[in-house]
Formats: structure tokens, C-alpha cells, sequence
């Protein structure tokens, strides 16, 4: 459990760093005009938090796929008879899953073309 915390923290401060790091790649043309750096400033901020959307979901969804997926895996060889329907519950689960991974797909969509 605490190997996984820390997993976690690592990859929530890669995120991080890698979301400073392209705010300040692109904050490089301190020489346009105002109009012009506050456009291109709002639509990296877009792409910026779209990033991190989907990136977010990604990870809470990859975890939580591998955990079901490991504890379904272990309640299988605990009792073998009752396969079947460990597995389908399973499958319903990961379905649930990867529509919130769809979804947030679809609002990093949206946070770029269309505010």
C-alpha cells in the first residue's frame, strides 16, 4: 500500500513539473503585443489543463483497472467455481471504469475547442 502512495506522489509531481515546464516554454515571446500574448497565454492555459484532465483520468483509471483486475485475478484462485461471475462482475467494472477515462476524454475536448 505505501509503495503505491508513493507511486502516486510520483506521478502527480511529474504531472506537475511537466505542466510548469511547458508554462514556461511557452511564456518565451515576452515581445509580442498585450492582445496577441493574452490570446496565446489563454489558449496554452487550455491546453495545459486539458493535459492535465486527461492525464489525471488516465492515472486514477490505469490504478484502478490494475486493482480490480489483481484482486478479481486473486478471488479466482481463492474459489474457482464461482469464475463466471467474478468475471462478469469484472468486466461490468471495467467498463464503469473506462467510460469516467471516455468522459474525461471528452471534457479535454471541449476545454480546447470550444472555451
Amino acid at each position: 500500500m505505501k509503495q503505491s502512495i508513493k507511486r502516486i506522489v510520483l506521478v502527480v509531481t511529474l504531472i506537475l513539473i511537466c505542466s510548469l515546464t511547458a508554462s514556461l516554454a511557452v511564456a518565451e515571446d515576452v515581445a509580442a503585443p498585450v492582445a496577441e500574448a493574452a490570446q496565446d497565454n489563454s489558449t496554452s492555459a487550455k491546453a495545459i489543463a486539458a493535459g492535465i484532465a486527461i492525464a489525471v483520468a488516465a492515472l486514477s483509471g490505469a490504478l484502478a483497472m490494475g486493482w480490480s483486475i489483481a484482486k478479481s485475478a486473486d478471488s479466482i484462485s481463492r474459489q474457482p467455481e464461482a469464475a463466471g461471475e467474478i468475471r462478469g462482475s469484472l468486466m461490468l467494472g471495467l467498463v464503469f471504469v473506462e467510460t469516467v477515462v471516455i468522459y474525461a476524454l471528452i471534457v479535454a475536448i471541449l476545454i480546447v475547442f470550444v472555451l
